[in-house]
């Protein structure tokens, strides 16, 4: 039988929702929004834009400065260090996507289910989390990878299965103030089950500070990665990664000065570019 009283849902937070109902972006966002794409870009593009093959020895270029040739210069293998760092940002930005994306399906996933029940389930996830929050995020990651062979899907994994907690606990908050909403008692009126309401509704107005997360989660990622390839752990050569450059230049830090310049400004740059998008996110949504 069709009830006699129709309901709107709150609107879900999509891009739309950011630059249509909340207005336009300010300009340190448009200046974020351009680094995030200009990498994706390169990323995207790589072997079009890359000058050699990143794996190419040339022994007769060994630590060759920038040039016109090689416009960064040359490694300690004769390897063009431009074309390696191009291929560097395939890995960056995947290892940030990929291991934000385990984050936000598990946090996502058990704050949804702690916010919705409650009582002792809420309560034993909640828990859980307390007890993950207590170890050092890199350190149980460092941790985990030297039990695991260091590869790119085990970081991924790792560093997705260590920093889900925040997104959580933001979901939770947000479901529990949801689910009292009239749009919810509404659904419950004409019978929508309890797997309904969460994945239609309840999840959908509540990702507002999860977009926020997950932006400068990668943001965090993506340093991660970095910090462990420089430590030897994390991508393992010939595959290049800005961190792993950044650990053979530190080697010839005296004779190869851009192979610890070029990879710096790279991180830094990115890691940037994604900070100044989640806080134009934030401000839009949740200012």
């Amino acid at each position: 039988m069709t009830p006699a009283y129709s309901y709107e849902p709150s609107p879900s937070f999509g891009l739309g929702y950011i630059l249509g109902r909340k207005g336009w972006v300010n300009k340190l966002t448009l200046f974020g929004l351009g680094i995030v794409g200009f990498f994706i870009i390169i990323a995207i593009f790589a072997p079009m834009i890359a000058s050699y093959n990143p794996g190419q020895i040339d022994i007769e270029n060994i630590l060759t400065p920038p040039s016109s040739s090689h416009i960064f210069g040359t490694d300690s293998l004769g390897r063009d260090l431009f074309s390696r760092m191009v291929y560097g940002t395939r890995i960056s930005l995947m290892v940030g996507f990929i291991a934000v994306g385990i984050a936000a399906i598990i946090g996502i996933a058990l704050g949804a289910i702690a916010g919705y029940y409650g009582k002792w389930i809420g309560a034993v996830i909640m828990r859980f989390i307390d007890i993950m929050l207590c170890f050092p995020t890199f350190f149980l990651i460092l941790a985990v990878i030297a039990l695991l062979e260091p590869s790119i899907i085990n970081i991924m994994i790792v560093i997705g299965a260590t920093s889900w907690m925040g997104i959580a606990r933001l979901i939770r908050a947000e479901i529990i103030s949801l689910k009292e909403r009239d749009f919810i008692y509404a659904e419950r009126a004409i019978g929508a089950g309890d797997l309904r309401i969460i994945t239609r509704h309840l999840i959908p107005n509540a990702m507002a500070p999860v977009l926020v997360s997950i932006t400068l989660g990668i943001a965090g990622a993506i340093l991660v990665e970095s910090s462990l390839s420089f430590l030897g752990i994390g991508v393992q050569p010939p595959t290049p990664s800005w961190g792993n450059i950044l650990s053979e230049g530190k080697a010839v830090m005296g004779a190869g000065w851009w192979m610890m310049l070029f990879p710096g400004i790279a991180i830094f740059i990115t890691v940037l570019g994604y900070n100044l998008l989640g806080e134009g996110i934030r401000e839009k949504l949740l200012g």
